[in-house]
């Protein structure tokens, strides 16, 4: 295991299987975690852990199974995994909910500039009422563009309409027809969403094809008023084009919890804008989301090393 885990999963694994915990904070390096996965036929493994053929040939030819905790797996290199017959796990569904609603705040927390209304507190520039004095923008009626209408995605689209009955545009590899009738929402071509939305959420998964995805010129094509938020992977955003776009005035204002590098640097020009609110990638953290991710975690590791189906398995082709 690469990390600690929260919650009383991990008991489960240690009685019945000798666990090796990485035991500090921060994550083991590549050379570290090369070092320690010899002989291993299991991984619990996190986003922050490169899992490549490396790896994989380090720990041995008893590697049976890696358990990502985490709904992404784009840390593991699938294709080496499924050449080599480790079966591989994630934890999805358990933590839409506390995502979605992380979202929620960061869209309403850059909307009412809460960043920079805290900041003037604590520095002591707040002197008096003003009644022109960090004006936000307001979100009745307004128009959402969910980009990546998946399971967190919807459920943040369902706050958002029936909070505030906003207008729902999103983009979809396919129709998606009860998000149409249930929620008012049209498909459109990611151009469209750009250009017409007044916030924009970001909810797609990271790969080749979603890299960098909102660059300079999706940027230059949203709204001066528009709020970005991304609550999805730090790649798919371009950072040096969103600093240069905030600092123009391009678009109004960006909320991230999730960056590239992370953990960003307190140098990054980023962290110094005040349109721009970063948060540690804490989108899944609840106590009940982490733990349950936890238990499905475990639960994977103990079936793939005993030959039994995963609770949740991520497909090698």
């Amino acid at each position: 295991m690469t990390r600690e885990l929260p919650g009383s999963a991990l008991t489960r694994l240690q009685q019945s299987h000798q666990v090796s915990i990485w035991p500090h904070r921060t994550p083991p390096t590549p050379a570290e975690l090369l070092d320690n996965v010899a002989g291993c036929h299991g991984l619990l493994t996190l986003l922050s852990d490169r899992i490549d053929e490396r790896v994989m040939e380090a720990a041995g030819s008893g590697l049976q199974v890696i358990s990502n905790y985490a709904v992404g797996y784009n840390n593991i290199d699938l294709a080496a995994a499924g050449r080599r017959g480790i079966r591989v796990g994630n934890t999805p569904d358990v933590l839409t909910d506390a995502t979605a609603d992380l979202a929620v705040t960061l869209l309403l927390a850059a909307a009412r500039r809460v960043k920079e209304a805290s900041d003037e507190v604590r520095s002591g520039q707040w002197q008096t009422w003003e009644p022109a004095g960090l004006l936000g923008r307001e979100l009745r009626g307004k128009t959402l563009g969910v980009v990546g209408i998946g399971r967190i995605g919807t459920a943040f689209a369902q706050r958002m309409v029936g909070g505030w009955n906003m207008k729902l545009l999103y983009t979809s590899r396919s129709p998606q027809a009860e998000v149409d009738e249930k929620l008012g929402g049209r498909r459109v071509e990611l151009d469209e969403l750009l250009r017409e939305s007044d916030f924009v959420s970001v909810h797609v998964a990271l790969c080749e094809e979603t890299r960098h995805l909102i660059d300079a010129a999706a940027l230059a094509n949203m709204k001066p008023s528009a709020i970005l938020v991304n609550t999805a992977r730090g790649e798919i955003i371009d950072q040096e084009a969103l600093v240069q776009a905030l600092r123009e005035e391009v678009i109004f204002a960006a909320a991230l919890d999730v960056t590239t590098p992370e953990p960003l640097p307190p140098s990054h020009p980023l962290v110094g804008l005040p349109n721009a609110l970063v948060l540690p990638h804490i989108g899944s953290a609840t106590d009940t989301a982490r733990h349950e991710m936890a238990e499905i975690a475990v639960d994977n590791v103990l079936a793939g090393m005993s030959g039994q189906a995963l609770r949740c398995e991520v497909p090698l082709a």
